[in-house]
């Protein structure tokens, strides 16, 4: 049953992708133990927003420093003011678990503002993360609110793919238990595994690129799926960038997903 539902989901997710618009600018599959890139295509080297793929960093600054707790706690009721962007599971008592799975941005903002300026921007520069650059726009004091959204803060996907490694290698400079729970909350426990049996650990991420007088270009948004797969004793660091060729219902990140989702077992084990 768990195979065929693996199936259905995957032909499903490659049904609905076909009916959006995308360039795939970049697929990654590392091998974390050796770095050794098994698949790579595209442009791996740019630089964009990290956007909600972001969390994980986040995950990690938080848990290190004890804002975090379990998957459960802390567990932050909605206030009126919050980011909300008309998502109604974001109205709602959000814990660490449905903050990655609902991609809560007001409690990644909770997080950022417990930790304050400083330290938010020591703890990038110790993850080595992108161009660690967390200034966010220009005039706007806006740092811990939106670095990471179509802002001053961007990673390419070799980036993300080397960050990863690190984390899934438990060789990050913070706690061993904060890479272990950043680890459980990311785990994609509501999809089946793929058909060929590997477990998904990931995240999406969705903003749109900044265009030349500073606004945004909502039919360009990038989407990410970033994270790793595993299989008995075999781990498989996973990243996938696309850019919509028009404005699309739902999130370019989800989109990405679905797709790469959809591609992985042949990606994972090539006949």
């Amino acid at each position: 049953m768990m195979y065929l539902l693996a199936a259905v989901f995957a032909i499903s997710a490659s049904l609905f992708v076909s009916e959006t618009e995308a360039r795939t600018l970049c697929t990654l599959i590392v091998d974390p133990a050796t770095g050794k890139a098994l698949v790579r295509e595209g442009d791996c080297v740019t630089r964009v927003t990290p956007a909600s793929t972001f969390k994980i960093p986040i995950a990690l600054m938080g848990y290190d420093a004890g804002f975090l707790k379990d998957e459960h706690a802390p567990a932050i009721p909605f206030r009126e003011g919050y980011t909300y962007w008309g998502n109604p599971a974001w109205r709602d008592t959000i814990d660490p678990a449905s903050w990655i799975k609902y991609s809560v941005v007001w409690y990644s903002q909770q997080v950022t503002h417990a930790l304050g300026a400083a330290k938010f921007k020591a703890y990038v520069d110790k993850l080595g993360y992108g161009n660690r650059d967390v200034r966010g726009d220009k005039g706007k004091n806006n740092a811990l609110d939106r670095a990471w959204i179509s802002s001053s803060l961007q990673i390419s996907p070799d980036e993300q793919a080397q960050f990863l490694s690190k984390l899934v290698n438990r060789t990050l400079p913070v706690s061993a238990q904060a890479m272990e729970m950043t680890a459980r909350i990311m785990q994609l426990s509501q999809l089946p595994p793929l058909d060929n049996g590997w477990q998904i650990h990931g995240k999406t991420g969705a903003a749109m690129p900044r265009t030349a007088d500073g606004g945004y270009d909502k039919d360009h948004f990038y989407g990410w799926f970033v994270g790793w797969a595993t299989k008995d004793t075999k781990t498989r660091v996973i990243v996938r960038l696309i850019q919509e060729e028009k404005e699309e219902k739902g999130s370019a990140g989800v989109h990405a997903r679905d797709a790469f989702l959809a591609e992985l077992p042949a990606l994972l084990e090539p006949q």
